[in-house]
C-alpha cells in the first residue's frame, strides 16, 4: 500500500518564511511608547562676559576696587596685604565711601579656590554684589 501524502506542492510555497508584520506591529508599539514617556532634559547655561583687554588698577575714575590673591594664600585690597576676616569690614568702607564702585577680584592661576570662594562670600557680605574675576600671572 503506498502513502499518501499530506498536502500539495502550492501549499509548501505559500508556508515558508516567517510572517514579521506582528513583530512591526510591536516594535512600532515600542516606539510610539517610549516617545511618549521621554522626559526631553533642558539644559541650563550662564553667560559669561569676560574681560578683553588690559587691567587697569589705580588713577583716576576708577570704578572698581582691585581685591589681589596670591598662591600663597595672601589678599591685598587696594595694595595693602589684609587677613580674610578683614575683607568684609574694608569692603564696606569702600562701599560706603563710593556706593556704586565694583569689585575686580585678581586670583593668581594657583590660588586656593576655597580661599577664593570665601573672598567672593565676604564681599557679598559687604553689600557689593558686582563682582568682576581676573587672572594674574
Amino acid at each position: 500500500m503506498r502513502l499518501r501524502r499530506h498536502g500539495s506542492r502550492q501549499d509548501d510555497a505559500t508556508t515558508h518564511g516567517i510572517d514579521l508584520a506582528p513583530m512591526l506591529d510591536f516594535v512600532l508599539n515600542l516606539l510610539i511608547f517610549f516617545i511618549i514617556t521621554a522626559v526631553f532634559v533642558k539644559e541650563f547655561g550662564l553667560m559669561v562676559s569676560r574681560p578683553g583687554g588690559q587691567i587697569q588698577t589705580g588713577g583716576e575714575g576708577e570704578t572698581s576696587t582691585s581685591v589681589q590673591i596670591l598662591s600663597s594664600g595672601e589678599i591685598f585690597i587696594e595694595d595693602r596685604v589684609i587677613d580674610l576676616r578683614a575683607v568684609r569690614a574694608n569692603i564696606e568702607r569702600i562701599h560706603a565711601v563710593t556706593p556704586n564702585k565694583a569689585v575686580l577680584i585678581i586670583a593668581d592661576r594657583d590660588a586656593p579656590t576655597g580661599l577664593l570662594l570665601e573672598v567672593v562670600d565676604q564681599i557679598h557680605l559687604g553689600g557689593v554684589y558686582d563682582i568682576t574675576f581676573g587672572t594674574g600671572r
